[in-house]
C-alpha cells in the first residue's frame, strides 16, 4: 500500500529536512504560528513549514521522504510516523536530484492506489498548472500524463478559436449547449485577476436549487481552490459558468479564509460590474437575443433586486418584462417613455400564468384608456416589487389594488365621454345590499371603474398584501387565513343594471341575495381562487337559470 510523488525540483538536504519537515517534532508548531503573527497580510504558506505536507497522515501511518539536492551528492530520509518524532538519516535510494515523498497507507485508503482516483484527484485541483503531472504503475509502462496544462484563460484572445472556447465551456460548465455569451478578461493594477465566463444558452438544471450555490470556479495561480465560493458572485449570477484565476489570494486560502476577505470582495464587484456591462451592451444591440436570455435567467437576476444589492440600478436597467402593449419584452425606461398624460406610476399584475393575466378583468379600465400593465408571472416578481418600491421616482402600483385612479388618466379616445354618466336608479341600493349581504365575506363593495367588460372583480385594499401574493404565501403554509378583499362591482354591465332595476322596482328578496353570492362567487373564479362552498354555487347556478327558462 505505497503511493509516491515525486519530482525532479532542487530538492532538500538535511538542513532543509530539519527546517521544513521538522515542525511535527514540535510542540503547538510554535515557529509555524510566530511566522503567521509576524505576517501583516496573510503569507502564502504553501511549501513552507510542512503546511499541507501533513495532510498526509490523514491517509498513512509512515511517511518517508527522500531527497538530494541539487549540486550535492548526499540523498538523505526523512521518516515520521506523524506522532510527534521523526529521523534523517542518509541514503543512496534518493532521486538523483529531487524529492521523493513515499506514503505508507493505512488501511482502508486502498482507493488512492486506483489510477482512476489519482487522476480524478489530479485533474480536479491541478489540471491546469504549467507542470506536467504524470502517473506510473508497477508495470514497465510509459507514464499517462493526468493534467492538460491549458489554462485556456492565461492564453491571448488571438491565440484561442471559438471552438477551444466551446470545448473549455463544456468541460467547465458540465454542459452540452452553446455558450450564449463569453467574457474573456484580465485585470492588472493593485488586484490581478483573470477571467473566463460564459452564459449558458440554456438553464443549468440546477438554477433553482434551494441552496443556490454559484459555479464559477476560483483559481489562485492556475490551482483550483473551490467552486462553491460564495463570495466569489452573488447568488442571483449562479447560472454563469467559467473561472476567476486570482494572483494576490495566498494558495493555502480557506473556506473561513474567504469569508470576508478584501481581495475577493474587489474582485467581486469588479467581475459583477463587467457583467452587468457586457449584458447591456447585448440588450442595446440585439434586443431580441437579449430577450432569449431574459426568458432563461431573468427570474434569477431579479433575486438580485429583492436581497437589496448594490446593484439594483444596474438590475433594473437590465429588467424586461411583458406588457399588454404588445408581444415583446419591454424595459422601465421604454415604459415610462409611453406613459399617459396624468399617469402617476408603473403599473403591474402578478399572477401564474401570462395568457391568465391578460384576460384578467382588472384590466379591462386600463385597457379603455390605453395604459399599459407589466405583466409579472415569477414568484419573485411579489417580492422585489414592495423592496424596490419605485424606478427613476415613479412608483410601481399593482391594478389588483383598490384606488386605481383611473380618473386622473387622460384617455386617448373616445372613451371618456360617458364616464360621468348618471348611473342606473338603484345602484347605490344594490351596493349597499350586497354589502350587506356578504358582510362577513368581502370588506367593502363599491362601484368600478376599472371594469368595462366583467360584471364583477376582487382587488385587495391599500395596505393588504396583494391577493397573487397571499396565494403564494397560503401555498407554501406561511400564512393561515385569507384577507377579505373588496368586491367591485361595474355599474354599466347589464347584469348589473338590471338588479339596480330590480331593487329599485321590487326591493330586496331572497334572489337578489343569491344573485349577490353569485356575483361573488363569479369574482373568485376569475381570480383564480377556490370557491369555498361549489355545491352551493353550482345549487345557485341551476336556480337562477332554471327561473330564467322559465320566465322565458
Amino acid at each position: 500500500r505505497r503511493l509516491s510523488v515525486a519530482d525532479n525540483g532542487i530538492g532538500m538536504n538535511r538542513d532543509d529536512m530539519v527546517s521544513n519537515l521538522g515542525t511535527i517534532a514540535r510542540s503547538g508548531t510554535a515557529a509555524f504560528m510566530e511566522e503567521v503573527e509576524k505576517s501583516d497580510d496573510n503569507p502564502n504558506l504553501i511549501g513552507q513549514f510542512g503546511v499541507g505536507f501533513y495532510s498526509a497522515f490523514m491517509v498513512a501511518d509512515h511517511v518517508e521522504v527522500a531527497s538530494r539536492k541539487a549540486g550535492e551528492a548526499q540523498g538523505w530520509l526523512w521518516a515520521s510516523d506523524g506522532k510527534g518524532d521523526f529521523t534523517v538519516t542518509e541514503t543512496d535510494d534518493a532521486p538523483a536530484r529531487g524529492t521523493r515523498v513515499t506514503l505508507h497507507l493505512k488501511k482502508g485508503e486502498k482507493d488512492f492506489l486506483e489510477a482512476a482516483r489519482l487522476s480524478q484527484i489530479v485533474t480536479t485541483y491541478s489540471d491546469h498548472i504549467a507542470v506536467p503531472v504524470l502517473l506510473e504503475g508497477e508495470a514497465e509502462a510509459e507514464a499517462e500524463r493526468l493534467n492538460s496544462a491549458a489554462a485556456i484563460w492565461t492564453r491571448p484572445k488571438s491565440a484561442i478559436t471559438d471552438q477551444q472556447y466551446k470545448e473549455f465551456y463544456h468541460h467547465v460548465g458540465h454542459g452540452f449547449d452553446e455558450p450564449w455569451m463569453r467574457l474573456h478578461f484580465k485585470a492588472e493594477g493593485v488586484i490581478e485577476y483573470t477571467g473566463l465566463i460564459f452564459v449558458p444558452s440554456t438553464k443549468p438544471f440546477d438554477l433553482f436549487e434551494p441552496a443556490r450555490k454559484q459555479r464559477v470556479k476560483l483559481y489562485v495561480k492556475r490551482v483550483f481552490i473551490t467552486d462553491e465560493c460564495e463570495e466569489l458572485l452573488p447568488s442571483y449570477l449562479r447560472f454563469l459558468r467559467g473561472v476567476i484565476d486570482s494572483e494576490d489570494l495566498p494558495l493555502n486560502i480557506s473556506r473561513e479564509m474567504l469569508q470576508h476577505n478584501p481581495v475577493l470582495t474587489k474582485i467581486r464587484k469588479a467581475v459583477v460590474k463587467r457583467v452587468f456591462n457586457e449584458l447591456k451592451k447585448k440588450a442595446d444591440k440585439a434586443p431580441e437575443d437579449y430577450a432569449a436570455f431574459w426568458r432563461n435567467f431573468g427570474a434569477v437576476l431579479k433575486e438580485g433586486l429583492y436581497e437589496g444589492s448594490d446593484q439594483r440600478d444596474g438590475l433594473l436597467a437590465l429588467a424586461r418584462f411583458d406588457s399588454t402593449d404588445g408581444d415583446g419584452l419591454t424595459g422601465l425606461a421604454d415604459y415610462k417613455a409611453r406613459m399617459k398624460p396624468g399617469q402617476e406610476a408603473i403599473f403591474t399584475i402578478t399572477g401564474d400564468e401570462l395568457e391568465s393575466l391578460k384576460k384578467s378583468p382588472q384590466l379591462e379600465g386600463f385597457a379603455a384608456k390605453g395604459v399599459e400593465v407589466l405583466l409579472l408571472t415569477d414568484p419573485v416578481d411579489e417580492f422585489w416589487l414592495p423592496a424596490v418600491a419605485s424606478f427613476e421616482g415613479t412608483p410601481f402600483k399593482s391594478v389588483t389594488r383598490g384606488g386605481a385612479d383611473l380618473g386622473k388618466i387622460e384617455s386617448a379616445g373616445a372613451d371618456d365621454k360617458d364616464k360621468d354618466a348618471e348611473q342606473p336608479a338603484g345602484m347605490e341600493a344594490l351596493i349597499a345590499y350586497i354589502k350587506l349581504t356578504l358582510k362577513d365575506e368581502v370588506k367593502d363593495v363599491r362601484s368600478s371603474e376599472r371594469l368595462t367588460e366583467s360584471a364583477v372583480c376582487l382587488v385587495a385594499d391599500e395596505g393588504d398584501l396583494d391577493m397573487h401574493l397571499e396565494r403564494i404565501l397560503k401555498q407554501h403554509r406561511q400564512l393561515d387565513a385569507a384577507s377579505h378583499r373588496i368586491l367591485e362591482i361595474n355599474p354599466k354591465h347589464p347584469l348589473v343594471r338590471r338588479l339596480a332595476e330590480r331593487i329599485g322596482e321590487t326591493g330586496a328578496g331572497a334572489e337578489l341575495g343569491q344573485a349577490a353570492r353569485l356575483l361573488l362567487d363569479q369574482a373568485r373564479i376569475l381570480e383564480g381562487e377556490p370557491l369555498p362552498d361549489p355545491a352551493g354555487f353550482a345549487k345557485r347556478l341551476s336556480d337562477l337559470v332554471a327561473k330564467g327558462l322559465a320566465a322565458g
